[in-house]
């Protein structure tokens, strides 16, 4: 995926292109850099030629007089790369299967286990959990009482399509996935296509959600994967995003984030457990003084995004705040998270509730 980078928030769009980028971060919260006019031109140019489009502002004017059409839509398409993996680091699902889910079992014995991946484009990691579930219960045979299931969302109503549909091609398919588990989970078609079997489909549910706006009628998890995503986001939003999936955590539920990833400012909300390779985040369990720090650090930050939104009002009228409905983004960076993520010096034991 190209990165689109990050820079200080706007206030006063003073040229074509930063009226595109204010736009785009109201509507998906990506940040674009300022050298990526280019990226930006060459992306929407078949839009522009197709809606007889002379210029950036004049698409956020075209997008602004309907913001629930399907331009708006495919702009926000064309500006989210959707490149993704099956068991994108590996890690993440050997520890799920490994480490997690005999925890969870063992403690919640009868009941019900949920698991949100959000962001997930079309549809890889979600289907890539749904698997890694199979294995476990396949490796051990009768110790899953309850159900598992997955929770699937994504801002494109376009990538939604395709991960519901569950069908790849086989240039997709090669990318992380074995032999073994492409025989095993999947259906061959026509085309050299193949198609996700019914038993894993049957685990995910996909909806569409902007995780910008509110996410609690989803409900409460035990692990949440939001991977790939945040590093295209501004720090203010980052924030704001993991103080309020902190609250869809059940206490001691899990977290995974992207590899290039970190949870930095939030170590009163959450503990970092070293998963070798890899890492991830704990939700502390003690949520009753640390949830009302999660409501003050969730309104402190509305509160500055609000008046910043006000300053840019007033500032000027050639762009308005789109009414939104849902977020996407995924990223390929490699950079290792190790230096700049400083673990708690409370730091507990893994799986210490």
């Amino acid at each position: 995926m190209a990165e689109f980078g990050s820079q200080p928030k706007r206030t006063v769009p003073t040229n074509d292109f930063e009226v595109f980028s204010l736009f785009l971060e109201k509507s998906s919260g990506i940040v674009l850099g300022k050298n990526k006019e280019y990226l930006v031109k060459s992306r929407l140019r078949k839009i522009l030629a197709e809606n007889n489009i002379n210029s950036l502002t004049e698409l956020v004017s075209q997008i602004e007089k309907n913001p629930r059409g399907d331009l708006r839509g495919k702009v926000i398409d064309a500006m989210t790369t959707n490149e993704t993996l099956w068991f994108r680091d590996n890690y993440p699902y050997d520890v799920l299967k490994n480490r997690i889910l005999p925890e969870l079992v063992k403690e919640r014995r009868q009941q019900n286990i949920r698991i949100w991946s959000a962001a997930c484009s079309t549809g890889q990691e979600p289907y890539s959990i749904a698997m890694a579930i199979d294995e476990f219960e396949r490796n051990n045979l009768g110790m899953l009482k309850g159900d598992v299931k997955i929770v699937a969302t994504d801002l494109s109503s376009k990538v939604m399509a395709e991960a519901m549909a569950g069908e790849y091609d086989s240039l997709a398919l090669g990318r992380g996935l074995s032999d073994e588990r492409l025989n095993r989970y999947f259906t061959a078609l026509q085309g050299k296509r193949w198609v996700v079997k019914p038993h894993i489909k049957e685990r995910v549910e996909f909806r569409i959600i902007n995780l910008q706006e509110s996410y609690t009628s989803l409900g409460r998890f035990d692990i949440v994967f939001c991977r790939n995503v945040l590093i295209y986001f501004s720090a203010e939003l980052k924030l704001d995003i993991l103080s309020r999936i902190y609250k869809t955590l059940k206490p001691g539920g899990f977290l995974f984030l992207g590899a290039s990833e970190a949870l930095n400012g939030l170590s009163d909300l959450y503990e970092m457990v070293q998963c070798r390779p890899g890492i991830m985040y704990m939700a502390k369990s003690d949520k009753t003084d640390v949830f009302a720090r999660a409501e003050k650090t969730t309104s402190r930050i509305q509160s500055s995004s609000s008046e910043a939104k006000r300053s840019t009002t007033r500032a000027t009228t050639s762009v308005k705040d789109p009414t939104t409905t849902r977020t996407r983004t995924t990223t390929t960076s490699t950079t290792k998270p190790t230096s700049s993520i400083k673990p708690s010096s409370n730091k507990p034991e893994p799986f210490k509730r």
